[in-house]
């Protein structure tokens, strides 16, 4: 489990499309989770300044692999007593969007990310969202797609800076959202109405 906060960015030294080796100054040891770009990933080897993970075939059909390259976030698992300060991300990715739009404010920079239909009804305004593993908040859900808004400590310390339009990004949507839609989604029947009435 992560919190969507970036520990580090890291430089990617290889990439084969299965091993992924980083040079980072964080010190895992061999089976660690650590989330690349928003990706639950476990390492495999531990190196002299750095470390390499595995990714496997059913991340590599899912995840926006071409970003795996130059420079990525990283973010090691949550322990027993770290602060959430982000919200609950598992490393999970729903979807691929892709940025549509990046729009400069006074102090801020909107970004328009399109994500395909079957993600956008979890994704809920003013609800969470982790962008490439950086937890944010949505604040505008549109037809196709959503926007949110990276203030200037995110783009310090994060890679959202160097994004452009075009760019695809792996799209985590709310752990929450995404239970009480399963949940949910079939018909009730009345027992079951009447078993979540006796629950109240």
């Amino acid at each position: 489990m992560f919190t969507g906060l970036i520990r580090e960015i890291a430089r990617v030294d290889y990439f084969d499309g299965r091993k992924l080796t980083l040079a980072a100054r964080h010190r895992p040891r061999i089976g660690d989770s650590i989330a690349i770009n928003g990706v639950c990933l476990s390492v495999v080897e531990v190196i002299p300044g750095g470390f390499s993970v595995e990714v496997g075939d059913e991340t590599r059909e899912r995840v926006a692999l071409e970003n795996f390259q130059d420079r990525v976030h990283m973010e090691p698992a949550l322990q027993v007593g770290d602060r959430l300060e982000g919200h609950i991300v598992q490393g999970h990715i729903d979807a691929i969007g892709t940025i549509t739009a990046i729009t400069p404010r006074s102090n801020a920079i909107d970004f328009q990310i399109q994500v395909p239909p079957q993600t956008l009804r979890f994704i809920i305004p003013k609800g969470s969202i982790a962008i490439d593993g950086v937890s944010l908040t949505i604040n505008e859900r549109l037809d196709e797609a959503f926007r949110v808004t990276i203030v200037p400590i995110t783009l310090r310390k994060t890679l959202f800076g160097s994004y452009q339009i075009g760019r695809r990004v792996n799209i985590e949507t709310d752990m929450f959202a995404r239970y009480l839609y399963h949940l949910f989604a079939p018909p009730l029947t009345w027992e079951e109405i009447d078993h979540i009435h006796s629950l109240f």
